[in-house]
């Protein structure tokens, strides 16, 4: 008996690997934003490091005049500010940099999904309520510093209410709690944002089943809506906390620089750049992103907060272009 014949394997159009043709074509394209990417964020950064490897020295001409000049001192710039006699102003903002951080990273994840909550449940006036949460997020952040400054004045609403006599905008940490007060007012509705849009994808039926297994308010919440929008909810944090590493305007505005208690790295940066001390400057500024890169690395390796796109769907996507050279082959 003749076998009878198989039906032809068709491959998928997702099985099917792109040609090295697509693959020029692609490059091509993207080539643009590849060059505006070197432009704005490569070169400013190398220059940085270079900068940061020369300090000004002054001295005397041939003809006994004082001169400015940038001499190499390699690393010298980096062991100063970590182990020379100005390291405890450099320690101090790492300290204010990583207290600010988490604290008002902390407080605006709490509020922030209690705010996305509030704006995904039905009831008349929730899109007014949306709009109110929204609006701190929409002012510009030295807006929001200089309204707040008004709020901590010695004079101000703080003191009116709590009938005490605060000097919020001046050393200590009354300080800290004033700028922590206006960060976490401005960012936890776009923590709430995020929350939101990722609360909007879950199917209402999953909560009409957890109410009949007799499932409350507080169940359906850690069961069912956190661990759903744990993907959004990541991302959001993550992105508030490389935002917060790098906090400027806000404590610039309503504190001021040069306080102690209030003095993140970037203002540190500043201050040495207004001192025309560029390299001590770049040297702080590279710090500061190292600090950020190994936050976010150990972010994303801690918690698995995916930004580049699911995890499965990679998998997916690797065995397809496998087996699309498999049915090549």
């Amino acid at each position: 008996m003749t076998a009878a014949p198989t039906a032809p394997t068709l491959t998928p159009p997702q099985a099917r690997s792109r040609t090295p043709h697509e693959g020029r074509t692609a490059s091509l394209l993207l080539s643009p934003t590849f060059l505006v990417l070197a432009l704005v964020i490569l070169y400013p950064l190398l220059s940085a490091f270079y900068q940061s490897l020369f300090s000004a020295r002054s001295g005397l001409d041939e003809q006994g005049f004082v001169v400015e000049q940038d001499s190499f001192v390699g690393l010298g710039n980096y062991l100063d500010i970590i182990a020379g006699s100005g390291s405890g102003r450099f320690y101090n903002a790492l300290w204010n940099t990583t207290f600010f951080t988490f604290v008002s990273v902390a407080l605006e994840t709490a509020i922030g999904v209690a705010f996305a909550v509030a704006m995904n449940r039905a009831f008349r006036g929730r899109g007014l309520l949306r709009a109110a949460i929204l609006v701190p997020w929409a002012i510009p952040t030295a807006v929001s510093g200089l309204l707040w400054r008004w709020v901590f004045q010695t004079n101000g609403i703080a003191n009116a209410l709590s009938g005490a006599h605060v000097l919020w905008t001046a050393e200590g940490f009354a300080s800290q709690v004033a700028v922590i007060t206006a960060e976490v007012w401005k960012t936890a509705p776009f923590i709430g944002l995020l929350v939101l849009a990722g609360m909007q994808i879950i199917p209402e039926e999953v909560y009409e089943a957890a109410k009949l297994d007799g499932a409350n308010a507080w169940k359906q919440f850690w069961s069912i809506t956190l661990p759903m929008v744990r993907p959004a909810l990541l991302v959001a944090v993550l992105f508030r906390l490389l935002d917060a590493l790098r906090m400027f305007d806000l404590p610039f505005v309503l504190v001021g620089p040069r306080k102690s208690s209030a003095e993140p790295l970037s203002i540190l940066a500043w201050d040495s750049s207004n001192q025309l001390q560029y390299g001590t400057a770049s040297a702080f500024s590279i710090i500061l992103l190292g600090y950020v890169a190994v936050m976010a690395y150990v972010f994303i390796k801690l918690l698995g907060a995916d930004v580049v796109g699911s995890g499965e769907e990679r998998t997916r996507r690797r065995a397809r272009r496998a087996a699309g050279k498999g049915a090549r082959q």
